[in-house]
């Protein structure tokens, strides 16, 4: 029996069973959905695109996995070198693992021992954002911020060492000024939070962040496994502010297989970098480099590039916010749109009850959660089914 993710498995409803699936449709025995969330975030080329299909058939003629620990292999070497070249500064070393809650585990390790490597022991603190979500393995859920997922933690209580900190400069100062000494990192979601509830921020916060890093000597880590690949209408965040470390997923296969890339700077790297065994970085995934996530990765960023996904990104935005104009609902707290990410926030969540069926009912699959009715559609996806999308949102409202 499948035990199902984020839901009380007594009470649960029956899942939609999906028997297809192409370009942005999702396909049930009785009905066709535009899939308005791409498979958490992740389907951005839509489904069984046949360039994606054919990296995975072209991959497998050779071999699906080989362990990275002792071998080596032509697709991780080339997405290593891709990624090399395609992101900003010297972040040029790139450490895969299987998923983006595994590779923020990595940066987190990479910050804590890059400074025990320097004689840093007490360097044990991690800054990250209220609201902040990471990943639902342990440290990542420490470092998170959002009870309604981790109210496990409470049972073993909250690390002494993790900050959380408003997206408020001031704020942020303050905390850096008081604990600098003892800190390893700030770790964000850049510009946007996304499971803490597609909250957005101002680039003026990460560009002081840097200076902050920089003056105290404290690593800066991205996490980009939502923002990055063109979601927040920057092709990373990290083009417009440079990270230390950054963490890469969802997205970086296209949808197609989990598979996550945490890269590193020059600096952390050669932190790590010497004759003493005891400052190698130990971790390694067993399906890191696979093959088969490699090739379909490498053939999904030739995709962004060659087809000019930024403009298919700034024309959803723009689509996005001329639906969305003149919007108003007494239930509404806010709306907010940046990139390819529509959320309208309400007051109470019971206000989105009976949502995800209302919209099965209308041809769109969507997950509202909590308080939050939103949509991360594939980059793919046509104005008609935008435009349908969010006419559903909006007439769920209206009824």
């Amino acid at each position: 029996m499948i035990w199902y993710p984020y839901v009380q498995m007594k009470t649960m409803e029956t899942p939609y069973r999906i028997v297809d699936a192409e370009g942005v449709y999702l396909r049930t025995p009785d009905r066709q959905l535009i899939d308005s969330v791409s498979s958490w975030w992740s389907v951005i080329h839509g489904y069984k695109h046949p360039a994606l299909d054919q990296a995975i058939r072209d991959q497998l003629g050779r071999f699906a996995h080989v362990m990275l620990g002792g071998l080596t292999h032509d697709a991780a070497e080339r997405l290593s070198d891709k990624l090399q070249s395609w992101l900003p500064g010297d972040l040029d070393y790139c450490f895969f693992s299987d998923s983006g809650s595994v590779g923020v585990e990595v940066a987190l390790k990479m910050a804590l021992q890059f400074y025990i490597n320097r004689g840093e022991p007490q360097r044990t603190m991690v800054f990250a954002l209220e609201h902040a979500y990471h990943g639902d393995t342990f440290r990542t859920m420490e470092i998170g911020d959002d009870e309604d997922y981790h109210f496990i933690l409470k049972a073993r209580g909250q690390p002494g060492d993790v900050v959380h900190i408003p997206t408020e400069i001031e704020a942020l100062e303050q905390a850096f000024a008081r604990w600098h000494d003892r800190l390893n990192c700030l770790i964000v979601e850049p510009l946007l939070q996304g499971a803490g509830g597609m909250r957005m921020y101002d680039v003026s916060f990460l560009r002081r962040a840097r200076e902050l890093c920089d003056r105290y000597d404290v690593l800066l880590v991205f996490d980009e496994v939502a923002t990055g690949m063109g979601r927040t209408g920057n092709r990373f965040v990290a083009d417009l502010v440079l990270p230390d470390i950054i963490v890469l997923g969802k997205a970086l296969t296209g949808g197609y297989i989990g598979h996550a890339a945490t890269v590193a700077s020059r600096r952390v790297y050669e932190g790590f970098y010497d004759d003493d065994p005891t400052h190698a970085l130990m971790h390694g995934p067993t399906f890191m480099g696979n093959a088969l996530a490699c090739s379909v990765a490498l053939r999904s960023i030739e995709l962004f590039e060659r087809e000019d996904y930024m403009a298919k990104i700034g024309r959803i935005e723009a689509i996005l916010r001329r639906e969305m104009a003149g919007f108003a609902d007494p239930r509404v707290r806010e709306v907010r749109i940046m990139g390819a990410c529509l959320c309208i926030e309400v007051y109470d969540e019971a206000t989105l009850r009976g949502y995800q069926s209302f919209a099965y009912e209308r041809g769109v699959f969507s997950r509202p959660f909590l308080r939050y009715l939103y949509t991360m559609p594939p980059y793919v996806i046509g104005e008609s089914e935008l435009v349908r999308i969010v006419d559903t949102m909006k007439a769920w409202f209206a009824r």
